[in-house]
């Protein structure tokens, strides 16, 4: 199911007594890497608490149509732009015929109106009910009206909690999770777990000065976006920037170089690829004094050390992970990057000259030479957001390939 990694699903839940099983819908849900909001209407509300759904979700439960907390009290139309896809799991035959009318009457029939998402419907009722003619009535007309937009799944055939036998028990979670992971196509990267270092690092001096650099982290944050939009499970340790984080990324956030070495650690463990962008000092003051140093002279002397290499400490680790370096140059670009890719062990680095004005540090736009043990390549200046998504293409690619080869060392 790691098609679902980082998609937002909008669960429905209306009221009958298979409502105990959308809390194990949302646990499978949340499992493949999905964002799950949770409408309830007044009848599920007597099933199942919506505490439980937020406990389970992380996210608040939403059941009022006029929501004051939410967006100019509109919180049907904010939940419709939200979702990706809407699962509506148990569909009852009550909110089955309320859609068919073009109803809305309540808040989870009025996003589904307010929606271009996909819906999809996972009915469960009586099988009296489901067998009844205008039941059968309602689904047709949802489907005429919807057409390939509508995915009804389900129901099953069994022992119901009515003590009736037959079509309408609600499919097992498990299955509906299954349905909904496979209305979205796989992306290149679906499921593999990224970490990003962006930005710059602060290198204290005393509690007001530090030593930084110009990097604004819009590189990192733009390879973030198109390794999400590839279906990746991505976190940024991101230094100080002045941008917003992509959406659906998680951003731990650091000051010195110190902080964003401790943060790679902690996350390497469940790192498959490591894309060190960040612009690290590398060098830090030898003490940081406790109050701010007075200007008492016309010179001031700092002694500085230097700091770790935070992508060759990755690199070096039993088990690393798929590790892509960055060289920022402003002269002899390809001999430096070279040295490094091969110095620090890295799968890949991507060089770039910030002695231009046109590229590089504070720009929108980039150019780099990609390097790596058995290839080059190189793009031409461009938005950092397409060259994002050029790299991270590569990127996945040489990763398939690195894993192909792995594998045949393991069993050499």
């Amino acid at each position: 199911m790691q098609q679902l990694c980082n998609r937002r699903i909008l669960l429905g839940i209306s009221g009958g007594i298979a409502a105990y099983k959308s809390a194990e819908l949302v646990r499978f849900l949340k499992r493949a890497g999905a964002d799950v909001r949770v409408v309830m209407t007044s009848g599920a509300l007597e099933f199942i608490t919506p505490l439980t759904l937020q406990a389970l979700s992380g996210n608040p439960v939403h059941h009022a149509l006029l929501d004051p907390e939410a967006e100019a009290g509109m919180g049907h139309i904010e939940l419709a732009k939200w979702a990706d896809l809407i699962l509506i799991a148990p569909a009852s035959a009550n909110v089955i015929a309320r859609l068919a009318q073009g109803m809305g009457n309540d808040l989870l029939t009025t996003v589904v109106l307010a929606s271009e998402a996909k819906l999809c419907l996972a009915p469960a009722m009586n099988q009296a009910m489901w067998l009844d003619p205008i039941t059968q009535s309602n689904l047709q007309r949802l489907k005429d009206a919807h057409g390939a937009n509508l995915q009804v799944i389900g129901p099953a055939e069994g022992q119901q909690a009515c003590g009736d036998v037959g079509p309408g028990r609600m499919l097992e979670p498990e299955l509906i999770a299954q349905t909904i992971a496979e209305q979205f196509e796989s992306g290149i990267l679906a499921g593999v777990s990224v970490v990003i270092t962006a930005g710059p690092t602060r290198e204290a001096i005393d509690p007001v000065r530090y030593i930084s650099n110009h990097s604004s982290g819009k590189m990192g944050y733009a390879l973030a976006a198109a390794a999400r939009d590839a279906g990746a499970r991505v976190t940024v340790i991101s230094g100080p920037v002045n941008i917003l984080p992509p959406e659906r990324v998680r951003v731990v956030p650091v000051s010195s170089a110190l902080d964003m070495l401790q943060a790679a650690q902690s996350e390497q463990e469940h790192c498959q690829i490591f894309i060190a962008a960040a612009a690290v000092a590398d060098y830090r003051p030898a003490q940081v004094a406790e109050q701010k140093v007075k200007k008492s002279t016309d010179e001031l002397t700092l002694t500085l050390i230097k700091n770790p290499d935070i992508v060759a400490t990755v690199a070096a680790q039993e088990n690393a992970p798929f590790t892509v370096g960055f060289a920022a140059e402003t002269q002899d670009v390809e001999h430096y990057a070279r040295d490094k890719l091969n110095r620090k062990k890295l799968a890949m680095i991507i060089a770039n000259d910030v002695s231009r004005n046109d590229i590089g540090f504070n720009s929108d736009d980039n150019a780099v030479s990609v390097f790596w043990p058995t290839g080059e390549a190189r793009y031409e200046a461009m938005s950092k957001q397409q060259l994002a998504r050029h790299l991270i293409t590569l990127m996945a690619d040489r990763y398939q390939e690195y894993l192909l080869n792995r594998t045949e060392n393991t069993h050499a």
